[in-house]
């Protein structure tokens, strides 16, 4: 087929909260918008069910949502930006370029993953991966599931797992108990905050939760049986089903890189406006900092009104976020990684799924770039979404360049790409003679 074209005062990439609420506050102020994401529906991950039990707050968007003119594109996956002002997505019929004049990036988070001895058996997978499995209608009932990892997201996932029947054995958390307390008291004055983690411990009464604990082993023949969990000066084995694991969020910063966006300690850097380092380009959500979907709702509002042209629209909106934005800053200093994590991977552990590159195969090399061209590590169908954020831990490494396509894409529509920006009359389009 042809290439499709769309064109848009202002688009945005990314149907999480941050991107919905910057495309409903761009089209109500008179822009013509579009809204991208690879999903099959919007919501990102934390409204993946739509808005069925996640509250007015959700339902509230969506309806404004409908009630704009703002054309959606779901199943649309941009992988490269081939063009000022231009990008290229995927979608199921071939090749569909956007054109905008302002862009909106709310591009999310993935969860960060850690490699450890039997992280690749069968039923070990991320908490947030797990939680959209039910949410898609795999059946946990009975099922025996230990949560693992750092951050709020273990008890959400927790608590949504035993809602839908599992059997929650355990939860490790690897913050110690004075991090988490300091967390506490540092959150006091964001009373939402203090009563959602209230209700998330009321749902999981009665549910074993150790602080200062992380997985050493995952055990199993084709699934897994059993993990052993290091608390203390202890080890554990509890048998069970699943292993839901996650060791916080990383950001999704790949396409604000390809155009060129600053980042600062791997986030993207923003003004007040939420604009980045490239004029008309704005970012909102979790790429700037992991702070929860009601700092990337004001987020996206401040960045929708400001690339729509009325900035000053959202003025009244800096205040609470100035406050979520600690509350963002307390989450990483309460999770951060602590180093012992450094030395549950063991030699033989592969740490580069895609390629089955081991931990011992990459010790000897000093960069991301170096290991990629001796070992393909990173070079696979995830592209270093997984192992890129466990060397970065692990080796002290980051990636120092990143190029198009960002996503694997069909190779008849590189084709069609490469026929768009080389001129008709060339020797590329007409092959040998």
């Amino acid at each position: 087929m042809a290439n499709a074209r769309k064109h848009f005062d202002v688009l945005v990439v990314g149907g999480g909260p941050a991107g919905l609420a910057a495309a409903v506050s761009a089209a109500e102020h008179g822009a013509r918008v579009g809204l991208v994401d690879d999903n099959p529906a919007l919501g990102g991950q934390i409204w993946r069910a739509g808005v069925v039990g996640h509250g007015p707050g959700a339902a509230r968007w969506i309806q404004r949502l409908e009630a704009t003119g703002i054309e959606i594109l779901c199943g649309t996956r941009v992988f490269d930006s081939p063009t000022q002002n231009s990008l290229h997505a995927e979608i199921e019929s071939g090749l569909l370029e956007l054109n905008y004049q302002k862009l909106v990036l709310a591009t999310g988070a993935r969860e960060r993953f850690l490699p450890f001895p039997g992280w690749t058996i069968p039923n070990v997978m991320g908490a947030g991966a797990l939680q959209a499995l039910v949410k898609s209608g795999f059946p946990v009932s009975d099922k025996r599931v230990v949560v693992a990892g750092t951050g709020p997201l273990l008890l959400a996932v927790a608590a949504y797992l035993r809602e839908h029947g599992a059997k929650i054995e355990l939860i490790c958390e690897q913050a110690s108990l004075a991090s988490l307390a300091l967390f506490a008291v540092s959150i006091l004055k964001l009373r939402d905050k203090i009563t959602q983690g209230l209700s998330l411990r009321k749902e999981l009464a009665g549910v074993r939760f150790v602080a200062g604990s992380w997985p050493v082993t995952a055990e199993g023949d084709g699934a897994l049986t059993a993990v052993v969990v290091s608390h203390g000066q202890k080890l554990e084995k509890i048998a069970c089903d699943f292993l839901a694991c996650g060791f916080h969020l990383v950001p999704n910063t790949v396409l604000p890189a390809l155009l060129g966006c600053r980042l600062q300690n791997g986030f993207v850097e923003v003004d007040r406006y939420q604009q980045t380092s490239v004029g008309g380009i704005y970012c909102a959500g979790e790429p700037t900092g992991i702070g929860g979907v009601d700092l990337s709702l004001i987020e996206g509002q401040v960045a929708g009104s400001a690339a729509a042209g009325h900035a000053e629209a959202s003025r009244s909106l800096f205040g609470e976020r100035r406050k979520l934005q600690r509350f963002s800053q307390a989450l990483d200093r309460a999770f951060a990684l602590r180093s012992e994590l450094r030395g549950i991977a063991l030699p033989e552990t592969i740490v580069c799924r895609c390629e089955d590159v081991t931990y011992e195969r990459l010790k000897p090399y000093t960069s991301w770039r170096n290991a990629k061209l001796q070992s393909r590590c990173g070079m696979g169908p995830c592209q270093g979404r997984v192992c890129g954020p466990a060397t970065e831990f692990l080796l002290g490494w980051s990636p120092d360049s990143v190029r198009p396509p960002v996503f694997p894409v069909r190779v008849e529509n590189l084709g069609a790409m490469v026929r768009d920006l080389v001129p008709q009359d060339s020797e590329l389009l007409r092959g040998p003679q």
